[in-house]
């Protein structure tokens, strides 16, 4: 049994000292240390030795069980020191690759048509005014000629915070306030959010719209016409298609509503042609001019209220402004 312990330290150790993985290693601890392992079953075979053998032998097995727990440990940490190195350079960042650009984002396509329809418009010497978007019922109705028994100021189209006051249902408001404060000459045009209840293709509860406003002596007709074909030329190209048609508003006379012929392109990719209401326009009504304290004999302006979405949706070919209010990333990416 001696020659068996010696035969087998000398086979454990070379192995061990071979062992290429700490896998490898894993499978002698329990080649040799196991349950099952050749110690274990020679020191299983002591007790068949003689009595006088049996104390040197289980001692010497047990010496070798010793050596050899110690030396597979030993191997087992080069092992578990070579894999972290590893692991540290597989894991180290490549310094001469270029760097990953994180993706930015962009203005939302309402913004673009905003900002372009206020660059149109700076250019020909309009300023920027903002109000509030709740409003009292003077400013929004009684101030811009509207009577109490107009339907727009009936619940199915306007939205009440309490009585008396809306969520303005356009920036004309704007013109009264800036007209209150400002003595002519006046040239604004008020981009905001808007609030009316509907809702369907081409409408939304919410929506943007940029009121204009022109006040000076000898303003026509001419020059609303004028300025309106300009600013659609400069946005949609000299060979867009348009229409004015006659309309009626409380707070201008005469009035008139500009259409685009709109082609809009489905989700299935099928296209369609109709005309698209985008703006109501008009010579300011003498009433208004009265509340703002304005000499309505000596001056004449003119007003106009831009569906911001609905200009967006011809510029772009959509088909329904819900796309619009979505937030789907998609979409939006397009613009």
């Amino acid at each position: 049994m001696k020659l068996q312990l010696e035969e087998l330290r000398t086979k454990a150790l070379a192995e061990i000292a071979e062992a290429d993985s700490s896998q490898r290693i894993e499978e002698l601890r329990i080649q040799f240390l196991g349950r099952k392992g050749a110690i274990t079953s020679i020191l299983r075979s002591v007790s068949q030795a003689s009595a006088e053998d049996r104390p040197a032998l289980g001692k010497a097995a047990n010496l070798l069980k010793v050596e050899l727990n110690d030396a597979i440990e030993a191997r087992a940490a080069e092992f578990k020191v070579q894999e972290r190195a590893g692991t540290a350079r597989r894991d180290r960042p490549d310094i001469s690759l270029p760097g990953r650009r994180p993706p930015t984002g962009h203005l939302h396509v309402i913004t673009q048509v905003t900002e372009e329809i206020i660059d149109i418009f700076s250019e020909l010497g309009f300023q920027v005014a903002t109000g509030p978007e709740v409003e009292t019922e003077y400013y929004n109705f009684d101030s811009l000629n509207t009577p109490a028994d107009h339907p727009a100021r009936d619940l199915h189209d306007t939205f009440f915070v309490k009585p008396g006051v809306v969520l303005r249902t356009h920036t004309s408001p704007v013109q009264m306030r800036v007209m209150e404060k400002t003595k002519p000459p006046v040239a604004v045009v008020v981009p905001g959010k808007v609030y009316r209840v509907d809702a369907d293709a081409t409408h939304s509860p919410m929506f943007f719209q940029i009121e204009g406003l022109l006040v000076d002596e000898g303003v026509s007709f001419a020059d609303l016409k004028g300025t309106l074909m300009h600013f659609i030329h400069r946005l949609f190209g000299k060979d867009v298609q348009m229409r004015f048609r006659p309309h009626f508003f409380p707070f201008t006379e005469p009035s008139a509503e500009l259409d685009i012929l709109w082609t809009s392109t489905a989700p299935d990719g099928s296209t369609q042609s109709r005309w698209m209401e985008i703006l109501g326009c008009g010579m300011v009504h003498p009433a208004v001019f009265k509340h703002a304290g304005y000499d309505y004999e000596k001056y004449t302006g003119f007003a106009f209220g831009l569906g911001v979405d609905r200009i967006a949706m011809v510029r772009h070919r959509i088909s329904s402004i819900t796309y619009l209010y979505e937030n789907d990333v998609r979409f939006l990416e397009q613009f």
